[in-house]
């Protein structure tokens, strides 16, 4: 194994791989980021630049002691909004089974770097599709006054030491479905918690 299995944790309760390509030799499952956010921060960055704009202007003509310089900090605001914005939209996270080479490839990605982490097939002991308990913050979506954590349906490969990998989390058919797949190519079997 080459990598840290900690670096493929996720705080959030849903990744949602899709299959991006299906080979005979090669299955490819990609995450591309929280991108309804990442689109939404970049349209609100954008449309507030016709404000910018000329706020940046007014303060480069009458100085940051006039009265529009009071307002020095929108621009800076909307500066970081479109930096949220990049790197929502740089975050993809992805998952290689290459039968030929015979490793599963797990790559995670964002502006600030990228991870890896490669796992021969044999040290694979078996996929588990079991629950996670996910911590309920700020990063995590819906109402959940009260309650530090909840369960989440999960899909992890399993090694022989007793760490896990984290594959994937989300819905129980579609994990089901998803582990299916990965246990006729990897020749693992699959355990249900």
């Amino acid at each position: 194994m080459e990598g840290d299995p900690r670096h493929f944790e996720s705080i959030g309760n849903r990744l949602g791989f899709r299959i991006a390509q299906k080979e005979a030799e090669r299955l490819y499952w990609v995450w591309c980021g929280a991108r309804f956010p990442g689109l939404l921060c970049l349209g609100i960055s954008l449309g507030l630049l016709f404000l910018a704009v000329p706020i940046i202007e007014a303060i480069r003509l009458q100085g940051l002691s006039s009265r529009v310089g009071s307002l020095w900090y929108f621009p800076l605001m909307n500066l970081v909004l479109i930096g949220v914005a990049v790197f929502l939209l740089s975050l993809k996270r992805t998952v290689v089974l290459d039968r030929a080479s015979g490793k599963v490839f797990l790559t995670k990605r964002s502006v600030f770097g990228r991870r890896g982490l490669v796992v021969d097939f044999a040290e694979v002991v078996s996929l588990r599709l079991g629950t996670d308990q996910v911590y309920s913050g700020f990063a995590v979506a819906g109402s959940t006054a009260g309650v530090k954590s909840f369960p989440a349906a999960s899909l992890r490969l399993l090694l022989p030491n007793g760490e896990t990998v984290l594959l994937d989390r989300g819905g129980r058919k579609r994990l089901g479905e998803m582990a299916e797949r990965m246990s006729v190519f990897i020749g693992k079997p699959v355990t249900v918690e």
